[in-house]
């Protein structure tokens, strides 16, 4: 590698807006997010199902329910 064009790669904090820090290393001494996989609703278990203009419900009635037929199998 050629010396002097790479960034300083350092020891980094993550501060999430829920509070929590993650200690890691990056170009940025500091990183500021607002969902980390403490509080992302996917991660949780509290993610909802967003039904815009009924697709969701269009979808059920055109195939059923499709992840209770494959938990069968």
């Amino acid at each position: 590698m050629k010396e002097g064009i790479h960034p300083n790669y350092q020891p980094a904090r993550i501060a999430c807006a829920c509070g929590n820090v993650i200690e890691t290393r990056s170009t940025r001494p500091e990183i500021h997010v607002e969902l980390c996989s403490s509080c992302h609703p996917f991660y949780t278990g509290k993610q909802k199902l967003v039904d815009t203009a009924g697709r969701v419900e269009r979808f059920r009635r055109k195939f059923g329910n499709v992840t209770k037929a494959a938990a069968q199998q």
